[in-house]
């Protein structure tokens, strides 16, 4: 992973240095107490967080990801030095990887012997920057830690695999030192955002013939920091030529019912 990419942390602006736009007359009052409040640490503004992101794009600081996903993501989209687990399908793993591959980021998936790569491609994965170790077994820390040091995106398999939480967190700490984006299929201690797929009907039979064509999959976020409260999308993993589409429920159907295709690629 070329070391330009990687941008030093403190030489990203902090909410309060960032210019903010015009919003209009503000009472100097609340203007005073909303600066007192930004300037405590670990506090920002809306303004802030949104420059922030912006700049963390810009800089090369988050990686790119669909339209549909940004956003799920704080910044809106994967930030380097980030974990991100990720359970319930794997499908959604294909999605995040897709736009990052596809941008000319290098990915790697260890301990997940099952995975397809014809799927993979089929969701938008750049298969020919994907690396693959379906079997590291007594390995697998000491894999996923050397692939940390070189690659963009390291997805690792379900981390019962680890021994224990505290190799869990040394990982995600060694991501951070790295600047890569940790991705775990399933629950990962301290991950920085959970992203928790719930499947549901497929679609495509008609008549009781045809093809699987599309499945809905609803999307529960939470996490820490910008993440903290938890939010909900509901997405198509697979969309009609196999990509991902944000659904959005008619405003007359139950809360069960079926969904509209607001967009896909």
């Amino acid at each position: 992973m070329p070391g330009g990419l990687v941008a030093d942390v403190a030489s990203v602006p902090s909410a309060s240095s960032m210019p903010s736009p015009d919003a209009g007359p503000v009472p100097s009052g609340t203007t005073q107490a909303v600066a007192r409040l930004a300037a405590l640490p670990g506090v920002s503004t809306a303004t802030g967080v949104a420059a922030a992101a912006e700049y963390g794009q810009t800089t090369g600081r988050v990686l790119p990801v669909l339209p549909e996903l940004a956003g799920m993501l704080p910044g809106g989209g994967l930030r380097r030095g980030s974990t991100i687990a990720v359970r319930g399908v794997t499908s959604l793993l294909f999605a995040l990887l897709a736009e990052a591959t596809s941008a000319g980021s290098w990915a790697a998936v260890v301990g997940v012997p099952d995975l397809g790569v014809v799927a993979a491609g089929e969701f938008g994965v750049e298969v020919d920057r994907l690396a693959l170790v379906p079997r590291p077994g007594a390995e697998l820390a000491a894999v996923t830690a050397a692939l940390l040091d070189g690659m963009d995106l390291v997805a690792v398999g379900p981390p019962a695999g680890l021994a224990g939480s505290q190799t869990a967190r040394r990982l995600s700490a060694r991501a951070r030192h790295r600047g890569a984006v940790l991705l775990s299929l399933g629950a990962w201690p301290g991950a920085d955002v959970e992203l928790r797929g719930e499947p549901g009907r497929w679609s495509g039979l008609e008549g009781g013939s045809g093809r699987l064509r599309e499945r809905a999959v609803r999307v529960l976020v939470s996490g820490r920091g910008s993440a903290a409260r938890p939010a909900r999308t509901e997405l198509l993993l697979p969309a009609i030529g196999g990509r991902t589409a944000v659904l959005e429920r008619a405003p007359s159907s139950a809360a069960d019912g079926p969904w509209a295709v607001a967009g896909a690629l």
